[in-house]
C-alpha cells in the first residue's frame, strides 16, 4: 500500500482515536504485536483499530505516520486572519474589527484580558463585557491614564468607559515608568486561546470609523504567552489596580 492510500484508509479512524491512543497503537506496531492482541488492547475502539491495523500490514512506515498524526492532533493548526475597521471595500472580503472583538468577548468562558490606550463607551463592547461578567468570566482591562498620557489624552479617564461593568481595571503607574513612556498596547485575549492585536483603541472611532488594522490569532503559543505576560505584569507590581 502506498503512503497516500494508507493515509486515505486510516484518516477518519485516526482522528477518532486521538493522540494518546494513536501513540499506543504505533508502539504496538513497532513491537510487531500480533493484530488480534492489538485489537484486544483497545476494546472501546475495535472497529477503528482494526481498520488501521489492517491497512498497516502493507505499510512499513505506518507507526511513523501514526505518530505524526498524533503530533498534529495534539497541536491544532494556528489560524491567523486580518481584521480591519473603517470603510469596507466589497471586492476584498475582510473581517470587521467591531464584530471580531465582540465575538471574541462572547466566546470567552473563563478569562478575558484587554489592553487599550484610549477608551470611550461603545455600547456593543460594553454589552458584551457585561454579559461576560454575568456568566462568570474574569475580565481584566489595562488602560492608560490621563496622567500617564500627559497632554495626549483629554476628557474623562479612559477607565470611565468600563465603569459599572464589574471588570478589573489596571494601570501602569506613572512613577513606575520612564518619562514619556505610554501604555500603548491594544489587544484582547480570550481564554488564552484567541488573541486580537490591532492598532485600534477601544472606542467607536477605533473599532468602527478609523482605518485600523490587526490580526486575530487562534491557537499556537501567541495567545497563551500574551495572557501570561499580562498576568506577570500584574503579579510583579508593574501594573496595579485602579
Amino acid at each position: 500500500m502506498t503512503g497516500s492510500r494508507f493515509e486515505a484508509a486510516v484518516g477518519e479512524a485516526a482522528v477518532r482515536l486521538g493522540p494518546s491512543r494513536l501513540r499506543r497503537l504505533a508502539d504496538h506496531l513497532d513491537r510487531a504485536t500480533p493484530a488480534e492482541v492489538i485489537v484486544q488492547s483497545f476494546p472501546g475502539d475495535r472497529a477503528d483499530v482494526e481498520t488501521i491495523v489492517r491497512a498497516a500490514a502493507d505499510e512499513p512506515g505506518a507507526a511513523l505516520y501514526l505518530r505524526g498524526v498524533a503530533t498534529g492532533l495534539s497541536h491544532p493548526p494556528i489560524e491567523v486572519e486580518s481584521v480591519w475597521s473603517g470603510p469596507a471595500v466589497h471586492d476584498v472580503p475582510v473581517r470587521s474589527m467591531a464584530q471580531v472583538l465582540t465575538r471574541l468577548i462572547e466566546r470567552t468562558t473563563a478569562e478575558l484580558a484587554l489592553m487599550t490606550y484610549s477608551a470611550k463607551p461603545y455600547p456593543p463592547v460594553r454589552e458584551a463585557l457585561a454579559a461576560a461578567v454575568a456568566r462568570g468570566v474574569r475580565v481584566a482591562v489595562v488602560v492608560e491614564t490621563l496622567q500617564g498620557a500627559g497632554s495626549a489624552l483629554q476628557g474623562e479617564e479612559p477607565a470611565a468607559a468600563f465603569h459599572g461593568l464589574g471588570v478589573e481595571l489596571w494601570q501602569w503607574p506613572s512613577g513606575r515608568r520612564e518619562k514619556g513612556s505610554k501604555m500603548h498596547a491594544k489587544l484582547a485575549v480570550g481564554d488564552r486561546r484567541e488573541l486580537l492585536v490591532s492598532s485600534a483603541n477601544l472606542t467607536q472611532s477605533g473599532v468602527v470609523r478609523n482605518i485600523e488594522a490587526g490580526l486575530l490569532v487562534r491557537g499556537g503559543s501567541a495567545p497563551l504567552r500574551a495572557a501570561e505576560h499580562i498576568a506577570a505584569l500584574c503579579a510583579s507590581g508593574v501594573l496595579e489596580r485602579l
